[in-house]
């Protein structure tokens, strides 16, 4: 078989153990089992998938079968945000407005990640980017639209 066929069907078995490895861990998720999801989704996320990283930084985010970590679970949105995945953009948007984890609340580049968010299809993100909004100067305002445009481009090329 040509290298590129063998890549291929490699690449798609992968793909298709990540995704019933995720299926597993949302199911073990319903049933509480947070313990046995973690490590359902570990494999996938270490493998760059950005489903299985955001579900982790919502178990930190929230002490779901670990200590509650907001450090490690903004790294896991993170890392998932810039792949692009609307739920973990909205999750890094949470984190720098309200502060929690970090000096202190960051508005641009909270209403920055709602924008994001709301680009790649998050409903709530809309909500969030519209309350930020309320309490950000018109610099501030500006600023994120600087950071929006370079991110927008990166994350989002074909929009």
């Amino acid at each position: 078989m040509h290298r590129v066929g063998l890549f291929l069907l490699f690449f798609c078995a992968q793909l298709s153990v990540a995704h019933a490895d995720l299926e597993k861990a949302r199911d073990l998720m319903e049933a509480n089992q947070f313990e046995e999801a973690m490590q359902a989704l570990l494999p996938a996320a270490r493998s760059g998938n950005a489903e299985a990283e955001e579900l982790i930084g919502v178990m930190y985010a929230l002490g779901l079968g670990v200590k509650r970590d907001d450090i490690r679970a903004f790294d896991w949105y993170l890392r998932s945000s810039l792949k692009g995945h609307p739920g973990a953009q909205s999750g890094i948007g949470w984190y720098y407005e309200v502060g929690r984890g970090m000096p202190a609340p960051d508005l641009v580049r909270a209403y920055t990640w709602y924008v994001l968010s709301a680009i790649g299809g998050d409903p709530d993100a809309a909500i969030s980017q519209e309350e930020v909004i309320k309490k950000m100067t018109k610099a501030q305002i500006e600023q994120a639209h600087k950071l929006i445009d370079d991110y927008k481009s990166w994350i989002y090329p074909l929009e």
